[in-house]
C-alpha cells in the first residue's frame, strides 16, 4: 500500500477533514470536468465531497465524489466548506505529471485544519513525496436552482457517445441551443439557428441510444450555447448522461463518470433558460 494512504490515527484528530486516495487521477479527472473558472466552493460531508463551480449566475457545476471513492476518508465535523483555486489544485495534483509511465500511480492525501488554514496535498510517486499548500478563501453562497426531482417535467437518459456526436456538430454561429422534449414527435430534439439557417437534430424514443424516456409534456426552451460548452469536458467522459427539465424550464444535465477503477462519479449541470420561446417555434 502506497505509504500515504496509511492510517495515522495521531494526525487525523487535527485535521477537519482527511482523505487518501491511491491513484490521483480518480480526483484530478473528474474536477477537469468542472474546471471552466479559476474558484471553486468545496463542500465535505461523510458522504463524500461536492466541488461547484459557477459562471454570471446562470450556470453551476457540481463534481461529486462519494466518500467510497477514497482509500481513506474522514471529516470530523457535520460540514466542511471553503474556497480554493480549482486551476492551482489541479496543477498541484498533476505536479508528477498529467501523463505518468503505465503502471506508475500517483498516491494523494488531502488535509484541512479547518477555516483560515491552507489545504494540504501529501502526493507520492515512486517514493519520492511532494507536498503542496493552498491557501484557502471564505466560501461564498454558492447559487440554489432549487432544481427539485418532484417538479421535474421530462427527463431522459441516453448514452453520451449520441450526444458527444450531435455537440460536436452544433454550429457555434448560433447563440442559443433549442432543446425540445415532447411525449409526441419529434420526441428529443437539438436545434441550433446560426449563419448558415436553423438545422435540427431528432432523437427517436425508441433509438438505441435511449435508455430511458419520461417526457409530460411538450417543453421548448433555449440555453445560450457559451453557458452550455463547458458542460462537453463532462460529455467526454462520461458513458451516460440524463436530461432533465423543470416546470420554469430550468436545464439539469448529469453525467454518469466511471474512473479508472471503475467505480461511479458524478457531474451535474444547472442551466438558466435564455428566453421565452414563441409558441411559433
Amino acid at each position: 500500500m502506497p505509504l500515504l494512504t496509511q492510517h495515522i490515527e495521531d494526525e487525523n484528530d487535527q485535521y477537519s477533514l482527511v482523505a487518501s486516495l491511491d491513484n490521483v487521477r480518480n480526483l484530478s479527472t473528474i474536477l477537469k470536468a468542472i474546471h471552466f473558472r479559476e474558484h471553486a466552493t468545496c463542500f465535505a460531508t461523510k458522504n463524500g465531497i461536492k466541488v461547484t463551480v459557477e459562471n454570471a449566475k446562470c450556470v453551476q457545476a457540481n463534481a461529486f465524489i462519494q466518500a467510497g471513492i477514497f482509500q481513506e476518508f474522514t471529516v470530523q465535523e457535520e460540514s466542511v466548506t471553503f474556497r480554493i483555486n480549482l486551476t492551482v489544485l489541479l496543477d498541484c495534483l498533476s505536479i508528477f505529471g498529467s501523463n505518468p509511465m503505465p503502471g506508475t500511480l500517483t498516491a494523494l492525501r488531502m488535509c484541512y485544519q479547518g477555516y483560515g488554514y491552507p489545504l494540504m496535498l501529501f502526493l507520492e510517486e515512486g517514493g519520492v513525496v511532494t507536498v503542496c499548500k493552498i491557501h484557502t478563501q471564505e466560501p461564498e453562497e454558492t447559487l440554489d436552482f432549487d432544481f427539485c426531482s418532484t417538479n421535474v417535467i421530462n427527463k431522459i437518459i441516453l448514452q453520451s457517445e449520441g450526444l458527444r456526436e450531435a455537440f460536436s456538430e452544433l454550429d457555434m454561429t448560433s447563440e442559443v441551443l433549442q432543446i425540445t422534449m415532447s411525449p409526441d414527435k419529434p420526441y428529443f430534439r437539438l436545434s441550433t439557428f446560426g449563419n448558415a439557417g436553423s438545422s435540427h437534430l431528432d432523437y427517436p424514443k425508441d433509438s438505441d441510444l435511449m435508455e430511458a424516456f419520461h417526457c409530460n409534456q411538450t417543453q421548448v426552451n433555449r440555453y445560450k450555447i457559451s453557458l452550455l460548452k463547458p458542460s462537453t469536458k463532462a460529455l467526454v467522459l462520461s458513458c451516460k448522461v440524463s436530461i432533465r427539465t423543470d416546470y420554469r424550464g430550468f436545464l439539469s444535465l448529469q453525467y454518469m463518470i466511471r474512473n479508472e477503477d471503475g467505480q461511479i462519479c458524478f457531474v451535474e449541470y444547472y442551466c438558466c433558460p435564455d428566453e421565452e420561446v414563441p409558441e411559433s417555434s
